[in-house]
């Protein structure tokens, strides 16, 4: 890993009318004192022009911005595992393509993994003054899975499902990672949990978007997290040593 650097991690399918705006904002992100940029995209097999797009920004800043293709659609989590992969940064952020999430979080998420509190900071939508407007069955799945979710973890976050995820890099690629789908969201809580990781939560904006705008979790994404959070809980030997699973678990505050 090299430090004084951040990874910024770009799942990316199917975003042609995003992707280059994302790009542009994450380019112009603040960044904490010394620290330096490179974003790393991954395209998940798109049958638009994303990945030209994106190509197209990798020709103009070929120094810091670097893009992977999958052969196939696969899912956000196979592209989640590609980007930590090839991450060179002492700390990476995920940056999903839409503008759901703005770059200008990033200080907020960096923040208690620069000054060392934090090795895990998760972007709440739902903690400060704003309060995120989702749809009405989106936010019960939000809500309940976040429950079960610290259930099964011993954490206390608000928001478990959030996209937007900070790690310091080590930590992250030593977990082997395995859920192609949207679940990789709760299998990363999960894992990093059970590692006894130092969590932290800091609010973030969010702008939600319609399915007519390109919105792709549904129904059955919620029940891959379900299933994903109970096996997790149980089956995760390969990814936690006994010593450590057996430790209390961390919870955001401690």
């Amino acid at each position: 890993m090299q430090s004084g650097l951040i990874s910024v991690l770009v799942p990316l399918y199917n975003e042609e009318a995003t992707i280059a705006e994302i790009l542009s904002r994450v380019m112009s992100a603040p960044l904490p004192a010394a620290f330096r940029l490179e974003i790393v995209i991954v395209d998940d097999g798109s049958t638009d022009r994303s990945a030209e797009i994106a190509d197209g920004v990798c020709a103009r800043v070929p120094d810091f911005v670097r893009l992977i293709r999958l052969s196939r659609n696969r899912g956000k989590g196979a592209a989640v595992r590609a980007a930590i992969h090839a991450a060179r940064g002492e700390f990476c952020v995920i940056q999903d393509a839409d503008l759901e999430y703005h770059p200008r979080d990033f200080l907020k998420l960096l923040g208690p993994l620069v000054d060392g509190s934090s090795d895990v900071v998760y972007g709440s939508r739902f903690l400060g003054s704003g309060r995120a407007v989702l749809y009405f069955w989106h936010s019960v799945a939000n809500h309940l899975l976040t429950r079960l979710c610290n259930l099964f973890s011993g954490l206390r976050l608000t928001d478990a499902l959030t996209g937007y995820k900070a790690f310091r890099t080590s930590l992250v690629k030593s977990i082997p990672l395995r859920c192609d789908g949207f679940a990789i969201e709760p299998e990363l809580t999960m894992k990093l949990a059970n590692r006894a990781a130092r969590f932290a939560e800091v609010p973030i904006s969010y702008l939600a978007r319609s399915y007519r705008e390109g919105k792709k979790v549904g129904l059955n994404d919620a029940f891959e997290a379900v299933a994903a959070i109970v096996y997790y809980w149980m089956f995760d030997d390969r990814s936690a040593p006994a010593e450590v699973r057996a430790a209390k678990r961390p919870s955001v505050g401690d």
